[in-house]
């Protein structure tokens, strides 16, 4: 014998008929602390702040390098002058 039950009903209504409690406020407060902490992270990740933090690190400062950098686009990666 082989018995089938189908019940029609939402997954809010299936929460509901079996007790479960309703997380979404919960889920909305953390996906909303969530995302204000990757558009917080996201100001350390700009251009400006890497290249103040990695220039800031090296010894000789960055003008040397803007320097180093610039004498290899004149003369391309390998190239000669």
């Amino acid at each position: 014998m082989k018995v089938n039950i189908e019940i029609d009903c939402t997954p809010e209504e299936a929460r509901v008929f079996m007790g479960l409690p309703d997380l979404k406020p919960m889920q909305e407060a953390v996906m909303a602390r969530l995302e204000q902490q990757m558009l917080d992270g996201l100001s350390a990740v700009s251009p400006d702040s890497l290249l103040k933090t990695w220039l800031g690190m090296m010894p000789m400062g960055s003008e040397p390098m803007r320097e180093a950098f610039m004498g290899l686009m004149k003369t391309g990666f390998g190239g000669t002058k």
